[in-house]
C-alpha cells in the first residue's frame, strides 16, 4: 500500500507555501497527500494580503471525514490561526495512531506575530503534547517557550530541551536565522541530540521552506523511517529543492523551492 499523509494548514493560492507546498512535498517523497484547510489566504511571492479563517467546527468536520474513510500514515500541522481552531484540531486527532509533525507557524519572516497570544498558548498546551516532533524556527521556538531568540548552537539545543518539557516527543530547532554560511538544525529527543548540517544557499527563493521541510518529515515518517532518518532525508531533499529554486522563475518576490527537483527533467 502506498504511504499516506494528511496536512492540516492554510492555503497559499500562489502554490509555494501552506497546503499547496505540503501536497507537493508529499508527492515528491512518493506519499499520497490529503489536506484539511484551516485558513484561506490571498497571497503571492510578494506577501500576504488577506486571511480568512475557517470555522473550527468545519475544520473538525474535514478531519472527521478523512478519518472515517482513509487511513492516515502521518499528520503535518501548519497554520492554525486561533485557539478554537487549535482545540478543534486537537480533538479531531485524538486516538489517531500516526505520528504528528507540528510546524508552529507563529512568526512571519519579517518578524511580526501571526498568532494572538491565546492561540500560542493553545498550540503549546493542546498540540505539542500530540507531536512526535515540533519543527520551529528560532523566533517560533522563542515564542513557544516564552524566551529570547537563540543566537547560537548552545541556545538552540537548550530551547529544544525546553520544548520537550512542554510535552513534545522531539524538537527540531531550525537554524536558518543564524548568521554565517551554514544552516544547521538540531534535533533534540529523549535519546539525545542530533545535528544536521547544510550550506546556506544564496537565493531569495525560499518561500515555503518551513512548510515543505515539515511536510517532507511527515512523509518520511509515513513511509516508515525512524525520526532521525526522516529528518536527514527531508533536509537533504529540501537542500536540493532550494538549490534548484532559481530555475523555476516563479513570481516577482520570494519564489518557491523546486519541490520536484528529483522528478522533472532538466531540473
Amino acid at each position: 500500500m502506498i504511504a499516506t499523509a494528511l496536512t492540516i494548514a492554510g492555503s497559499d493560492p500562489s502554490g509555494g507555501a501552506g497546503i499547496q507546498a505540503d501536497l507537493k512535498a508529499f508527492s515528491a517523497r512518493e506519499v499520497y497527500g490529503m489536506a484539511v484547510l484551516t485558513a484561506l489566504t490571498a497571497q503571492n511571492t510578494q506577501g500576504v494580503r488577506e486571511v480568512s479563517l475557517v470555522e473550527p467546527q468545519f475544520v473538525a468536520a474535514q478531519i472527521a471525514a478523512v478519518r472515517d474513510d482513509v487511513r492516515i500514515g502521518a499528520v503535518k500541522i501548519g497554520m492554525i490561526g486561533t485557539a478554537p481552531i487549535a482545540a478543534a484540531v486537537a480533538r479531531g486527532l485524538e486516538g489517531l495512531a500516526a505520528p504528528v509533525v507540528v510546524d508552529p507557524v507563529m512568526v512571519a519572516k519579517g518578524g511580526h506575530a501571526l498568532l494572538p497570544a491565546e492561540a500560542v498558548v493553545a498550540v503549546r498546551e493542546l498540540l505539542l503534547p500530540q507531536a512526535a516532533v515540533v519543527t520551529p524556527n528560532l523566533p517560533e521556538a522563542a515564542a513557544l517557550i516564552g524566551g529570547d531568540v537563540a543566537t547560537d548552537r548552545v541556545g538552540m539545543e537548550a530551547q529544544g530541551w525546553r520544548i520537550l518539557e512542554l510535552g513534545a516527543g522531539a524538537a527540531l530547532i531550525k537554524g536558518g536565522h543564524l548568521d554565517g554560511g551554514d544552516s544547521p538544525d538540531v534535533l533534540v529527543h529523549p535519546e539525545g541530540v542530533e545535528w544536521f548540517e547544510g550550506p546556506r544557499v544564496p537565493t531569495a527563493n525560499t518561500h515555503g521552506t518551513g512548510c515543505s521541510y515539515s511536510a517532507a518529515i511527515a512523509a518520511e515518517l509515513a513511509r516508515g523511517l525512524e525520526l532521525v532518518a526522516a529528518v536527514r532525508a527531508a533536509k537533504a531533499w529540501l537542500g536540493r529543492a532550494i538549490a534548484a529554486a532559481d530555475g523555476l522563475e516563479i513570481g516577482a518576490g520570494h519564489g518557491p523551492v523546486h519541490h520536484f527537483v528529483d522528478q522533472w527533467r532538466g531540473s
